[in-house]
Formats: structure tokens, sequence, C-alpha cells
């Protein structure tokens, strides 16, 4: 297995994310995780961001498990009406474009971990 600490950014940087909807968003990552048999060892995240630490297998592009984890988040959490999200951003649109994608095989991943844990999570 592989590992990659991903961090995607709100479209426009709008500080949208509650406690509640990065809870749906956890849920939402573990599922399209075991789709492509990885695993989301952990998540967390701020009002305008959120990072992830995943495991996943070599034949798995991270370019695709991420164009995924954006697509499927976007609909599903579209489809709940937040209102966060439905008066801070218009369109199709949850996910800058853009992402960052680093690999950890040299870091300890207990670090790694730490880091996405100590985000500051908005109540």
């Amino acid at each position: 297995m592989l590992h990659t600490h991903l961090v995607f950014v709100t479209k426009y940087r709008r500080n949208i994310f509650s406690k509640i909807i990065l809870d749906d968003l956890k849920t939402i990552f573990e599922s399209v995780c075991k789709d492509f048999n990885a695993e989301l060892v952990e998540f967390d995240g701020e009002k305008d961001h959120v990072h992830l630490l995943i495991n996943y297998p070599p034949k798995v592009s991270i370019a695709k498990l991420v164009n995924s984890l954006k697509g499927v988040s976007s609909r599903m959490l579209r489809k709940k009406n937040y209102p966060e999200i439905m008066r801070n951003l218009w369109g199709n649109m949850l996910w800058s474009p853009s992402y960052f994608a680093g690999s950890c095989g040299g870091a300890p991943l207990e670090i790694i971990k730490q880091y996405i844990q100590q985000q500051q999570t908005p109540l």
C-alpha cells in the first residue's frame, strides 16, 4: 500500500464547513475510498479546506481517486442543501479545481496523522 496526504480547498476559499458537514464528508470519503480498495486513515479540516491521509494500492491513479473524492462529495453535499454551502457557493462547484497530494513514503505516518488531527475543526 502507498500513502498520500491530500488537501482540498473550497471554491473561492469560502468558509462553508461546520462540524456536521465535515462529519458527512468523512463518511462520503470513506465510501469512495472503499470503491478504490483504499483506506481513509485520517481526516479533518477547517472552515475552508480538508486534509485526508489515505492508504491506496499502487494500481490506483491518484488523479482518478481525487477526481472521484471531489466529484462524489460535491454532489452528495449539494443534495443535502446545507445553507452554508448554498449561501456561499453557486453553480456546481464545491472544490477549487486544484489539490495538494504529497507522498508519505518517507515521513512517519504518526506525524502526518498528528498534523491532520491538529486542524482547527469548526464547531
